[in-house]
Order: structure tokens, then C-alpha cells, then sequence
């Protein structure tokens, strides 16, 4: 099986490029600053995908498809920006976010700049639904951190909040890398409809184990304390099966409204990472990813489905 990288890789290398071709900002040393959170890289998944897509319909060199592909990662690296100063965070993947070094307005006016760029990318496209799907991404985007910020602890502990929260955190950005990829590649309408579905579900799957892995993950490999979202008043998952296995567990009500102390949030961080939720939370990504699988069917057999399908199993297999 051919991997995306042997696939895609010579387009990743000018999607990077295009990344690192920042416009100039003042004062420079906030351009570099910016470069290196760009550089900084993490998976790639989201070019990936939107690469292999056009690659399914043999259109991976297409100008478009690469700047589809761009916008994707910048507007991901631009939430990344605001969610740092959000969540308060100081470290991300072992380096310093920008908010660590910088006031809250220069964090935020430069998560705004970023958020501008990734749209002028988009728009090289040349294609008004892909400006249509990309401002829609954006608003799901915002509008699931407002919902967030002012959504009562009784709904939080909700399954459908938190299908609702991760589709606009994450799964959104995977649809857009797949549907605007289909979409510059001349996908018919059945097509772009499969691809919503494959990347929906895949999106899923993927935040799920992001969460997971904030409970068994290491600080060292993961980058950042075991346990963090509960800390900072995230009910995710892995908490969401454990409260529904141990409703009268003492230490839960003070972590449901988000003010229980750090040896209590220890205990049940550890209550947590050694209870089944972990096992179920994991078969419910492991569902999602074959659900996405499922929707690859309905494209012609190509080394970039395969990809594109090794994508959904790597997501449930990995451990960063």
C-alpha cells in the first residue's frame, strides 16, 4: 500500500511552502514567531486529505487542489492561535504558544491575520462554493467555542454536546479539507455528498482519541498534562462514559462544575484512565473510522483510497 506520503508528498512540500510564505507583519519578530508555529507542522492530516482527494480523481498537481490544501492548514493553525488563548495554554507539541510570549490583543489580532490569509488562499481557488464551504467552516468554527463557553455543566455531560462540540472543533475542518478538495476536482454531487461523510466521520474519531490519549497519553509525547481538558472544565468522552458507569463517584461533582483542587482532579484523572470508559471510548472511534472507510466504497479502487483509508486506521491506532 502506497503511503500519502509517497503519494502526495512533492504537493505537501508546496503547501509547506505556500505556509511559510507568511505576508509581512509588524513588528518582524511576530512574523517569525508565527513561522514557527506554522513550521512547527503536527500531522498534516487535513492537506493530506484534501491532496489524496484530488489525487482520487487524478488531479493532485492541480493548482487548486494545493491551495485548497493550504487554506485548510492555515485556518487550522489560525484556530490554534485563538484556542491557546482561550484555554490559557502556554506550551503546545513542547513549544511556547504565542500567547506565552505575547499580550491577549497581539494574540488575537494574529490569529485574525492568519484566519485573513487562509481565506485569501482559498480564494486562488477561483471557486465561489469553496469560498461558500470555507466561510461556513468558519462560523460552525466560532460558533461551537461560543456555544461552549456559555453551555450549562447539566449539558455538557451530554453525549450530544459533545458530538456537537467536536464536529465544530475538529470534523468541520475535515470536511472542508474534503469536501473543498472534491469540489476543485470536479467531484459529481453523489461523490461530494460520500466525501462529507467519510471525512465527518473520520473528523470524529479523530477528536475522540485526541481525547483519549489526554487521559493515557504522556506529557512528553502528547505536549501537555495528562488529564488537561478535565482540569480546565472539558467533559469529554472518556468522562462522559466514566460519569455514566459511576454516577455517585464523591469527586465528580466538583469536576462537572469546574472547580475541584488539583489533588482531587489527580485522583480522577487516574479514575478515569484506569476505568473501561477508555476501552469504549476507543471502540466508538474505532466505529466511526470504518464508518468512514465505508463511504470510501463508493470511489473507483486507487492507491489514494487506500490512502485515504489508512488515514481512518491510523487515527484510531496512534498514540500522539
Amino acid at each position: 500500500m502506497n503511503s500519502a506520503n509517497e503519494l502526495v508528498g512533492a504537493q505537501l512540500t508546496q503547501v509547506e511552502e505556500t505556509l511559510l510564505n507568511i505576508p509581512e507583519m509588524h513588528p518582524s519578530n511576530l512574523r517569525n514567531a508565527v513561522k514557527t508555529i506554522v513550521a512547527s507542522g503536527g500531522k498534516r492530516l487535513r492537506p493530506q486529505i484534501s491532496l489524496l482527494v484530488a489525487g482520487m480523481f487524478g488531479k493532485q498537481d492541480l493548482r487548486a487542489a494545493i491551495d485548497v490544501a493550504s487554506a485548510v492548514e492555515m485556518l487550522h493553525t489560525a484556530t490554534l492561535v485563538h484556542d491557546d488563548l482561550i484555554d490559557g495554554s502556554l506550551v503546545r507539541r513542547g513549544a511556547a504558544t504565542l500567547n506565552a510570549a505575547w499580550t491577549p490583543a497581539a494574540t488575537v489580532l494574529t490569529g485574525d491575520f492568519l484566519f485573513a490569509f487562509a481565506a485569501g488562499l482559498a480564494s486562488r481557488a477561483n471557486s465561489v462554493r469553496v469560498m461558500s464551504i470555507f466561510s461556513e467552516t468558519l462560523g460552525v468554527i466560532v460558533g461551537g467555542e461560543l456555544r461552549q463557553q456559555f453551555t450549562n455543566w447539566a449539558r455538557r455531560r451530554t453525549r450530544e454536546d459533545y458530538t456537537e462540540r467536536i464536529y465544530a472543533k475538529t470534523a468541520s475542518m475535515f470536511v472542508l479539507a474534503a469536501t473543498a478538495a472534491g469540489v476543485v476536482a470536479e467531484a459529481s454531487e453523489a461523490q461530494i455528498t460520500s466525501l462529507n461523510q467519510y471525512a465527518r466521520n473520520l473528523g470524529l474519531a479523530f477528536q475522540i482519541m485526541d481525547d483519549v490519549l489526554d487521559f493515557t497519553g504522556e506529557q512528553a509525547t502528547v505536549g501537555k498534562p495528562v488529564g488537561s481538558d478535565l482540569r480546565r472544565g472539558l467533559i469529554t468522552l472518556p468522562t462522559i462514559f466514566y460519569i455514566e458507569a459511576n454516577p455517585d463517584d464523591p469527586l465528580l461533582p466538583c469536576a462537572l462544575e469546574g472547580n475541584c483542587s488539583g489533588e482531587t482532579y489527580a485522583q480522577l484523572v487516574k479514575r478515569i484512565r484506569e476505568s473501561t470508559a477508555i476501552k469504549i471510548a476507543i471502540a466508538e472511534a474505532g466505529t466511526l473510522a470504518n464508518e468512514a472507510k465505508r463511504h470510501l466504497a463508493n470511489f473507483p479502487d486507487s492507491p489514494y483510497r487506500d490512502a485515504l483509508g489508512a488515514i481512518a486506521d491510523f487515527t484510531v491506532a496512534r498514540t500522539t
